[in-house]
């Protein structure tokens, strides 16, 4: 019985539409949603088009309660019956409530070797930092951002004539074929020990 997966994006959602292409009779998840804080998130359509419901649950009208947002989104997840989270492009810090509620079962990608450069401008500190390679991670969420163990890794050489925009595009590349297998990787490692749904 494949994993039930939900996708959390902000923007464009080119890594939620790589995951959703990336599905197979073989693979052990199925995404089964996409959620967006932003109801203007351009991957809701393309989410729709390639046959996911998709839906927004908008942070505007929460403020700064971050807590009841995420009480909206949960309700969401828990409604049909989620069991992993895949965070693709999704800009809002969660909360540790949040995070420990799905802890061992949300996962996130980040455009970097991590440790190195956790949270934005990551292409253009590797730059500046003169890295001969930069490229891609995929971890575990936890409450410290981009602090959580490390599922797989991409690497990318750093050309001569890289601009931050040039790295990005090869990065993204990376990260479009990363995130599926390293999905798949998590689930698998998980369902060697008894799968929990989350509480509602």
């Amino acid at each position: 019985m494949k994993a039930r997966v939900a996708i959390l994006i902000s923007g464009a959602g080119s890594n939620m539409a790589a995951l959703i292409e990336a599905q197979s009779a073989d693979c052990p998840y199925e995404i089964v949603y996409v959620l967006s804080n932003k109801p203007d998130a351009p991957g809701l359509d393309r989410a729709r088009a390639l046959g996911v419901e998709a839906l927004a649950v908008d942070q505007a009208p929460f403020g700064k309660d971050r807590a009841a947002h995420e009480a909206a989104v949960q309700a969401e997840l828990a409604a049909r019956n989620i069991e992993w989270v895949a965070l693709a492009g999704y800009m809002r810090l969660l909360t540790p409530e949040f995070v420990a509620r799905w802890q061992g079962r949300m996962i996130n990608i980040h455009p970097s070797l991590l440790p190195k450069y956790p949270g934005l401008d990551t292409h253009r500190r590797a730059l500046e930092a003169g890295d001969t390679e930069a490229g891609c991670t995929v971890h575990h969420v936890i409450a410290e951002m981009d602090a959580g163990p490390i599922i797989a890794q991409a690497r990318v050489p750093v050309l001569a004539a890289d601009t931050p925009e040039s790295l990005a595009a090869r990065v993204l590349e990376a990260e479009h074929r990363l995130y599926p297998a390293a999905l798949a990787d998590a689930i698998m490692a998980h369902e060697k020990g008894p799968r929990i749904a989350p509480e509602a």
